[in-house]
């Protein structure tokens, strides 16, 4: 490592220590040696009738820390892009807190840093992979690259181009192997191991009755996916396997397809592997914290917290976020509840700890009553003045009319006429279409801009007269013989910008002017041009 580079990590590591110092408090959760560990796994499934649209399934999973290994991948002490080696350096004590709290916790740790194995040749933890039994099940390609799980993976293809060797430095670096070791901010104990061979993982994980594998490391669109121990081959396997989303990176230059943020392109692999390959976690099983995320990371945080079972939210919601990403550089986050009315986790919507970071949530819930816990930060966020979008059934979304559990959850019946300035009672019957046009003086509106009017909508027209003295009225819905109603507003809750409309089904969101209308009620919620 020259010089220069090396004072430089140096002082990364430094920085990236006093961030996790600061992020990385006690783990509130899973915390007790011996219990479960309570995860929520994140996948995108084809829809039945169109196998090129998704949905968002998140599913809560109980595992034995005795049955669960985690695999570090390829955390070198320095790369050949400058730029990885630098996130590497961030990363780094943030993976080491998560491994140390979960190697307490009885999970095993497998450091995996390719190509500099014979560093630890007297290491213990090297001697434990060399001694492991052999398995009597090797499974076919365990002992090199897996290129694709499948042929669905292989035709679907990346969705970035990472051809150039994706290093995203300017100019980009000089291609090589200048890696001699795992970099040192993760710590390396005597009962852990430290193999790259995808014989030896499989070996020990068969040894150990290990069902459940967590991937974290570098990187993801190449060796996380595809190394002998990566995620397609113990997909394939047959392993409960998923990766770390957080805690992990892409080779990706910005300026090549589809050209956009480095951690966009990063979010772009996460949700490949999600759709062909396995689910993934977040490393707030493990910390009670929210999700980490790189300091160079500037991109606004929008968060969907998505929980209702008639409209389509868990499907149309991720394609509406892509599109805010690729064209609109923002960052975007699903926090899914159930989709089944019948689900024992109907009132429960894990992973709201990330609101603590967003920049604007959108909500699209329906008769839900959160834990109190979960419910806390949405009130907590718009304590705080931050905005909120609300869509279509979110004039009820914590208005669970009874029907809800009571010890220890939170309704907020009030959540229409406190914060989106509405008066929702019932909706009109289905069938007649709805005519929306601008409310009188609303056409300047810089959430109106842009948006060609009138627009025509297949969902019924949702009864809200008279809206709050606090409530700008913007757009009115129109059916035969019945008298206009509020469709779309702004409202100010506290110091929050809200903005509300009742149209949100699914076919609306196959219109361009619905998705360019919510594309200026983001941008005018978060007071951005």
């Amino acid at each position: 490592m020259k010089p220069h580079v090396a004072d430089s990590m140096s002082k990364l590591v430094v920085f990236a220590a006093a961030v996790a110092t600061l992020f990385c408090g006690p783990a509130t959760a899973n915390s007790g040696p011996g219990d479960m560990l309570k995860v929520d796994l994140r996948k995108r499934v084809a829809t039945a009738d169109a196998p090129d649209k998704f949905h968002i399934v998140c599913e809560k999973q109980q595992w034995n820390p005795s049955e669960t290994a985690i695999i570090i991948c390829d955390m070198w002490d320095q790369h050949w892009c400058k730029g990885a080696t630098q996130r590497v350096a961030e990363v780094a004590p943030v993976m080491n807190h998560v491994v140390s709290v979960a190697r307490d916790r009885g999970v095993l740790i497998i450091h995996s840093p390719s190509g500099t194995i014979d560093h630890y040749k007297d290491h213990p933890a090297r001697q434990v992979a060399k001694n492991a039994p052999k398995a009597a099940n090797l499974p076919e390609g365990i002992t090199s690259w897996c290129q694709w799980k499948d042929e669905t993976e292989k035709k679907a293809g990346y969705p970035i181009d990472h051809s150039d060797g994706g290093c995203d430095c300017q100019p980009q670096c000089k291609q090589g192997s200048p890696w001699t070791s795992q970099i040192a901010a993760i710590e390396i104990k005597d009962k852990d191991v430290v193999s790259d061979s995808g014989v030896e993982v499989w070996n020990l994980l068969e040894a150990r009755g290990t069902k459940n594998v967590i991937l974290m490391g570098v990187h993801a669109n190449m060796c996380v996916l595809g190394r002998p121990f990566g995620l397609r081959n113990l997909a394939k396997a047959g392993k409960n396997v998923v990766l770390m989303r957080d805690l992990t990176d892409t080779m990706y230059n910005s300026r090549q397809r589809p050209r956009v943020s480095h951690f966009t392109g990063t979010d772009l692999i996460v949700e490949h592997t999600e759709k062909y390959v396995c689910p993934t976690i977040v490393s707030t099983v493990f910390t009670g914290k929210p999700p980490f995320e790189f300091k160079d990371d500037k991109r606004s945080l929008v968060v969907f917290l998505s929980a209702e079972n008639e409209y389509d939210a868990a499907e149309t919601l991720p394609a509406f976020a892509r599109e805010l990403q690729l064209s609109h550089g923002l960052h975007c986050e699903i926090v899914q509840g159930a989709t089944d009315a019948k689900s024992k986790d109907l009132h429960d919507i894990s992973g709201m700890e990330i609101l603590t970071e967003a920049d604007l949530v959108v909500v699209f819930a329906r008769r839900r009553a959160l834990p109190a816990d979960q419910m806390k930060y949405l009130r907590d966020y718009l304590d705080r003045g931050r905005p909120l979008i609300g869509l279509r059934t979110a004039s009820h979304a914590f208005d669970a009319k009874g029907t809800g559990p009571k010890e220890g959850h939170d309704e907020w019946p009030k959540f229409d006429p406190e914060v989106l300035g509405g008066n929702y009672h019932n909706h009109y019957a289905a069938g007649p279409k709805v005519t929306v046009t601008p409310a009188a003086g609303a056409a300047s509106h810089p959430i109106l801009k842009g948006v060609e009017l009138p627009l025509l909508s297949n969902g019924s027209l949702y009864r809200a007269n008279p809206l709050a003295a606090s409530a700008t009225l913007l757009l009115v819905g129109t059916i035969p013989d019945k008298e206009p109603e509020p469709v779309a507003w702004t409202n100010r809750y506290k110091n929050s910008r809200v903005f509300y409309t009742s149209l949100g089904h699914p076919d609306d969101f196959a219109n361009p002017q619905f998705r360019k209308l919510l594309v200026n009620a983001a941008f005018w919620a978060m007071d951005k041009k």
